[in-house]
């Protein structure tokens, strides 16, 4: 699959793009490399192993300038308050199950020489069409509230995600995903270190329109 305009190839991941995505995580994450949050090269085999179909590449004239890791999971209840521990099973998907009904969007990265491109959305497009093929009932994930470090002294993060929602404060995370068809369900605390978020995420929900239960 892949984007003429830009001429962006968005394809599955393979052992020999560790490196790379091990080194694009540390440009598209700096504070969380600092803090040890990203991806280290045993963590990305144990993806392929567990779950290949659900990783993807976004490569721009041979370099690889974005990816996603995926896993599929059963939650019960269905809006079941979670850590990204928990749900993933640490960074190894020890919790990917395949006979889940959600697809987890653990993480999503973007090289910051190239945003702009339509990547994400791209890579977004990628996980919903292994949704549909695979008829799993929806994508979930837990979003980062990038800018929330800026207003946690002036208000509450539910409060802060309604404006967002609102669109009274640009959020680079939670905007970019409701425009592409995500809802947000409620507020997860404690999800995930991450100082710009303060540790808070959006539990948010793709439904998969093709879905048929069987």
């Amino acid at each position: 699959m892949s984007d003429n305009n830009s001429q962006i190839n968005i394809r599955n991941t393979v052992h020999e793009d560790i490196p790379k995505i091990v080194k694009l995580q540390e440009v598209s994450f700096p504070q969380m490399a600092i803090e040890g949050m990203i991806w280290k090269p045993h963590h990305l085999e144990s993806h392929l192993k567990v779950f290949s179909q659900g990783q993807f590449v976004a490569e721009y004239d041979g370099q690889i300038v974005g990816s996603v890791s995926s896993l599929i999971v059963k939650l019960d209840p269905a809006y079941k308050e979670h850590t990204w521990a928990e749900v993933c099973g640490g960074p190894e998907f020890k919790n990917h199950n395949a006979t889940g009904d959600s697809l987890y969007g653990a993480d999503v990265s973007t090289h910051p020489d190239y945003r702009r491109l339509g990547i994400a959305t791209l890579l977004y497009d990628a996980r919903k069409d292994l949704c549909i093929s695979l008829n799993l009932r929806r994508i979930i994930a837990g979003g980062r509230l990038f800018n929330y470090c800026e207003f946690v002294e002036k208000m509450s993060p539910d409060e802060y995600v309604q404006q967002v929602i609102e669109e009274k404060i640009d959020e680079p995370v939670l905007g970019f995903q409701l425009k592409n068809g995500f809802k947000f369900i409620k507020v997860l605390q404690n999800y995930l270190k991450d100082s710009r978020s303060v540790d808070y995420a959006t539990f948010i929900e793709w439904k998969n329109p093709r879905y048929q239960a069987i």
